[in-house]
């Protein structure tokens, strides 16, 4: 990863629709080479931002340059530098596999001389040879989105923006999609990708978090585990779960409460102290606490600390 270029500025970024802001104060930076992954619940305002960075949107305030271009003067000049792809699905289904990569070659004004060693490059990475005259509506979904995947990239673009791509794919299939994203990074693309699978963020470089359209954290991955949590994290195990999960947040010390598996993940201010305190409450409502202990926070744990309260929060440090 080449540390030393950015490919991506935001400084300030706003974007209203009416009342409603759905980009509040957004500055962060992506470097040429990097993984930059953008996390945030629905409606925290990830597609919007994106859909400004790829000169679809005009922000309301505030700047953005894209490949050194202003997304505000210079959309056009930005489409034709980037790939891009949408969480839904943006290939035309009645079209042949060779006929979206011809129309998508096209669109991105591939020379001529070109074309078919990039058709042919699409269509291996994609799994497709074989299958080149397949209607695209007949492929499965993993093989679909690979194949959106080699169309947004087929002009060789030096950033590109994977708005959930993998939705609705298998394991493999996400495995062998992400092999791709690291190796488009080895060759220094910059790939901006928004996800809400927790595995797949531990692939990313940098992680930005997202909530109701403001920044709460950014950082590495391991930098997030490390110190974005607001407390210590619990593992509690009891029987019955499901009332315990209703007495744990009204604890003393306790400061978010979340089921993970057959147990209940609790961030508190202080375990020595809540731990006793847990015991108690749950032992009030012939709970049976079978285990508490402190553990190390997941990036799903992190996530939910961070977006699953309705209180204001203040931005981490980068």
């Amino acid at each position: 990863m080449n540390n030393g270029e950015n490919s991506v500025v935001v400084e300030g970024l706003y974007k209203r629709f009416g009342d409603f802001v759905a980009v509040d104060n957004v500055s962060f930076e992506a470097r040429k080479g990097e993984i930059f992954g953008f996390l945030g619940p629905n409606g925290a305002g990830k597609s919007t931002t994106i859909r400004i960075l790829c000169g679809l949107l005009l922000p309301s305030a505030g700047r953005a340059t894209v490949a050194g271009l202003d997304v505000a003067t210079h959309a056009e000049e930005i489409r034709q530098r980037i790939g891009y792809m949408s969480q839904r699905f943006s290939l035309y289904n009645d079209l042949r596999v060779t006929e979206n990569l011809r129309f998508f070659a096209g669109l991105y004004s591939v020379p001529a001389k070109d074309v078919p060693a990039r058709m042919a490059w699409a269509v291996k990475m994609a799994g497709l040879e074989g299958r080149e005259r397949a209607i695209t509506g007949s492929l499965a979904v993993g093989w679909k989105q690979r194949l959106a995947l080699g169309c947004a990239v087929l002009h060789q673009p030096p950033i590109v923006f994977l708005d959930e791509p993998t939705s609705g794919v298998d394991p493999v299939t996400r495995q062998q999609f992400w092999e791709l994203i690291h190796q488009m990074a080895d060759e220094g693309v910059t790939v901006f990708v928004t996800t809400h699978y927790m595995d797949e963020a531990e692939y990313c470089h940098r992680l930005l978090l997202i909530d109701r359209g403001r920044i709460v954290a950014m950082g590495t991955p391991t930098e997030l585990k490390k110190s974005a949590m607001r407390g210590e994290l619990l593992l509690v195990e009891c029987d019955p779960l499901g009332p315990a999960l209703d007495v744990l947040p009204n604890v003393p010390g306790v400061l978010d409460t979340a089921v993970f598996g057959n147990a209940l993940h609790a961030v508190v201010s202080d375990s020595q102290v809540t731990i006793p305190r847990i015991r108690e409450a749950l032992e009030a409502k012939q709970i049976k606490m079978r285990r508490a202990e402190v553990i190390p926070p997941s990036l799903e744990d992190v996530f939910v600390s961070l977006t699953g309260s309705h209180e204001p929060k203040e931005p981490m440090p980068a």
